[in-house]
């Protein structure tokens, strides 16, 4: 044991002089242990070992570097010693612990700080996924508005065809509100999006085999709408549950915002792909990014225990609950207390009235750059990438804005009316100065109609956040409520702005005049009824 011994202090020799040093004094401790008589021997030994473990500690990095090697020799001192010398056990096991715990927390130290998003809060890792969703969310929706263009000759489709199959996909959205809001409060809002998000993905990754076919397609655009549909919802769950009150107007905006990012990357990732490969290839490749979400998405839930989670109030539901427990589940929730409630029913005009500005002008806006501003169609498709992508910036200097503000100490309710009331009037305001006729040129009319859409990204600190403010219980079936009103416009407003230009000829008619007109009635409303007070609905059944 003591030519084991000096070997291994050999070795360490080789990379620290203090480990020379260490192996001195234990060479001389073995010889004084043999030549001594048991009385003396012990005391000198005892003094001797107190020498080491005082230099052990100059030599605890270089130690540790090895750590598992000298773990092996950490036992070496007591079978050097003889039996009689049993008084020295207790320093040597000292030592040897102490030499021990220092490796073992190099070892740990390794570990806990890799990979390096493994110590990052668990609500940032679940925001920052679901904001990924969304952008695969959006870069789903307007594929279509691209495609459509050689689908339609490819099939020999008219205009009333393509807006058929481009109005199909607002049915599965609208029906899905209502379900989509229940189920995240049943099931949790983050089960919710991952089902969402496979089902939309699968059925964009079907439609190409089903072009063809006019009521496969149409199908397959509605089981995308209900697909994206219950993800809204789902999102407010998740938001709801996770995210504490000075966060919310951020975690909001950064997931919603990945709606305008979305739109942007769509945009212009569509136009090459279907050029160099077929307007099949942006349904085919989009849809396959959702699919690897949804596989990535699985990996981080399977993850969750490793996180702090005190903020997290999960629903856990057997997934054995019968039919009529969920029944019990879906009476349970206080419909009546909902409509009872003012702030309830100007959530659901606020939302109605922006829906209808953000989806005419998302289907309306090309065509009159096109041929209102005599903008080619290159021109066009990069001007209409500008509104969203001003709205990415807007919409995080809003939520910090709105975050600081309510962390400040202003009161909740007024930072929400304050948001929501720029996110109405500065688009009336932009849109009211592009349907008068003041002689500006077109790239002006493009900027003060950018910045009108951008600043309605302010709804994410106002409207969107008051679903959680009032009932982080039931802000995903309140969201539900909200959007389903939400959602008419896209399947109405669409097809009325194009019935009003075919009988006026007028863009300021057609598209901005029912604009303004919700977007001033509807900040009406909301400074009057508004409120982001929490509210205990279940009480009042």
């Amino acid at each position: 044991m003591a030519i084991k011994a000096e070997t291994f202090f050999g070795f360490l020799s080789q990379n620290t002089t203090q480990a020379s040093v260490f192996v001195n004094h234990h060479r001389s401790s073995s010889r004084i242990s043999s030549s001594r008589s048991s009385s003396s021997s012990s005391l000198k030994l005892k003094r001797l070992h107190w020498l080491q473990h005082k230099e052990s500690s100059s030599i605890t990095s270089s130690i540790s570097s090895i750590g598992l090697k000298f773990r092996a020799f950490a036992t070496a001192p007591e079978s050097l010693h003889t039996k009689d010398e049993s008084s020295q056990s207790g320093s040597s096991l000292d030592f040897e612990g102490e030499l021990g715990y220092e490796t073992s927390l190099t070892e740990v130290g390794f570990h806990q700080n890799w990979p390096p998003w493994k110590n990052v809060p668990q609500r940032y890792i679940l925001i920052g996924t679901t904001a990924l969703a969304f952008v695969v969310c959006n870069m789903d929706k307007v594929n279509l508005s691209i495609a459509i263009i050689p689908m339609s000759h490819q099939f020999g489709w008219n205009s009333s065809t393509a807006g058929l199959v481009q109005s199909s996909f607002f049915w599965g959205y609208m029906l899905s509100q209502l379900p989509g809001g229940w189920l995240a409060k049943i099931f949790g809002g983050r089960n919710v999006l991952a089902i969402g998000v496979l089902t939309w993905s699968f059925a964009t990754a079907l439609l190409p085999s089903l072009a063809g076919f006019m009521p496969g397609l149409i199908f397959s655009r509605i089981l995308v709408g209900i697909g994206e549909g219950v993800s809204p919802s789902a999102a407010t769950d998740l938001i709801a549950r996770n995210i504490p009150l000075e966060e919310r107007s951020r975690s909001v905006a950064f997931v919603f915002g990945g709606l305008s990012v979305g739109s942007v990357l769509g945009l212009l990732l569509a136009p090459p792909l279907i050029q160099s490969f077929g307007w099949e290839s942006v349904f085919y490749i989009f849809g396959l990014l959702g699919v690897a979400w949804f596989a990535g998405f699985q990996y981080l839930k399977g993850e969750e225990q490793s996180y702090p989670a005190a903020e997290s109030r999960p629903i856990n539901m057997a997934s054995s609950k019968s039919l009529e427990e969920l029944s019990g589940s879906l009476k349970d929730v206080p419909w009546k207390a909902f409509f009872q409630s003012p702030a309830v029913w100007a959530m659901i005009y606020a939302h109605f009235c922006g829906s209808w500005g953000h989806y005419t002008c998302l289907s309306w806006l090309p065509t009159y750059f096109s041929e209102e501003l005599n903008l080619n169609l290159t021109e066009a498709a990069w001007v209409s990438i500008l509104p969203p992508l001003a709205s990415v910036v807007v919409t995080n200097v809003a939520a910090q804005i709105a975050d600081n503000l309510i962390a400040s100490g202003v009161e909740t309710t007024t930072v929400r009316k304050i948001c929501q009331t720029i996110s109405f009037l500065s688009p009336a305001l932009c849109m009211t100065l592009s349907s008068l006729d003041l002689n500006l040129p077109p790239w002006e009319i493009v900027g003060i109609l950018t910045g009108g859409l951008a600043l309605s990204s302010f709804a994410l600190s106002g409207l969107y956040c008051t679903h959680q403010d009032i009932s982080p219980e039931y802000a995903s079936i309140l969201l539900g409520i909200t959007n389903t009103v939400g959602a008419i416009p896209g399947i109405v407003g669409v097809t009325l702005t194009g019935y009003l230009l075919d009988s006026t000829h007028s863009w300021g008619i057609s598209l901005f005049a029912p604009s303004i007109f919700f977007y001033l009635t509807g900040t009406v409303v909301w400074l009057a009824f508004a409120s982001s007070k929490p509210q205990t609905f279940s009480r009042r059944d």
